[in-house]
């Protein structure tokens, strides 16, 4: 069967097209290929993102409000110290996703893609100025205050200018999951001392060390399976409200479930980053309490990389294998025959 030049045989998901087959005038594109081309165009529209972007700067603000009153109730100005260096990491993944999810909701209708990514940036520079103007005016001020208000509003930035990608859908679902798992895990904190027994942990150190270990292995998988989960319903969730509203869906291929259900995981390692970067000095200082502290933010440093890890694997997989279970059998073609 001959076909005119410029005709395929399968549209891609994402590019709708018509066949024109041969012996047939040419045509316009119908109503329904413009809307599925029209419903491609708003694949960068992440639904959603004002929720979530009111959700993420209060769960930043809880975070900042926890850290404050952690480390004004301490008596002792070594004990400030240590528990700051304890919980920057928590403050600087909040800063990441609320950064995110701000610039989100404000470049949502944005098409161009230069003017929405400096739009996001710009987004996310006012939410980490806000975050370390709070911090500057709330905390101590002392040398760790001032870490704690620069990494922060480094961390929004950058969280910003990763809501700049093309495919905000992506983006959102990323979010979604990593603010999912962060609240998992301060929630998971109140069962840490049971499971710890549930384990194993006896009187010996050695005994102890071996069940915080499956501690924290159980956190990490629960919490990547929650990522990859969120990380799924979101999508799916976009997908549908882009039928409802548009008719046709752009449909998002593997590779956007995979990066979301992983986004989780690359923020906490994202996380580490920053704060071996920019909340060095703290760090530092920290571990130079006693050689107890050092070789706490040692091995709390190795945890957190082991973390992120666990969770960006899991959360990918997860994703994964609950988008492949909506898949059906690939569609085959019929074929005419060819000329006897």
């Amino acid at each position: 069967m001959s076909k005119q030049p410029g005709s395929s045989t399968a549209a891609e998901p994402d590019q709708p097209a018509t066949e024109q087959r041969a012996g047939t005038p040419a045509t316009f594109p119908s109503d329904e290929t413009v809307g599925a081309a029209h419903a491609g165009s708003r694949l960068a529209h992440a639904p959603g993102a004002l929720a979530l972007a009111v959700l993420s700067l209060g769960w930043l603000a809880a975070m900042l409000w926890s850290t404050r009153a952690a480390i004004t109730s301490a008596a002792a100005g070594v004990t400030a110290i240590s528990l700051s260096a304890y919980a920057l990491p928590g403050v600087i993944t909040a800063a990441l996703v609320a950064g995110a999810a701000v610039a989100l909701a404000a470049t949502n209708r944005l098409g161009r893609a230069t003017l929405r990514f400096l739009a996001a940036v710009g987004a996310g520079l006012l939410v980490g100025l806000a975050a370390a103007v709070a911090v500057n005016l709330t905390y101590a001020d002392n040398a760790t205050t001032n870490t704690i208000a620069g990494t922060t509003a480094a961390a929004a930035i950058i969280g910003g200018a990763m809501a700049g990608a093309r495919n905000a859908r992506v983006v959102g679902g990323l979010a979604a999951a990593t603010l999912a798992a962060q609240v998992f895990v301060v929630l998971f904190s109140r069962a840490r001392d049971p499971l710890s027994d549930l384990f194993g942990a006896g009187d010996t150190q050695e005994s102890m060390l071996d069940a915080a270990k499956w501690v924290s292995r159980t956190e990490s998988l629960l919490a990547g399976l929650i990522a990859g989960l969120v990380a799924y319903l979101y999508l799916a969730w976009a997908r549908r409200r882009a039928e409802r509203r548009d008719g046709v869906a752009a449909e998002l291929r593997w590779p956007g479930y995979l990066v979301a259900g992983a986004g989780a995981g690359l923020l906490l390692l994202l996380t580490e980053v920053i704060i071996r970067v920019g909340g060095r000095g703290l760090l530092d200082l920290a571990a130079a309490l006693s050689e107890a502290d050092q070789v706490a933010q040692t091995a709390l440093g190795t945890s957190r990389v082991d973390n992120g890890i666990w969770v960006l694997f899991v959360g990918a997989l997860t994703a994964l294998i609950l988008f492949g279970r909506t898949l059906g059998p690939r569609a085959v073609e019929d074929e005419d025959e060819s000329d006897s």
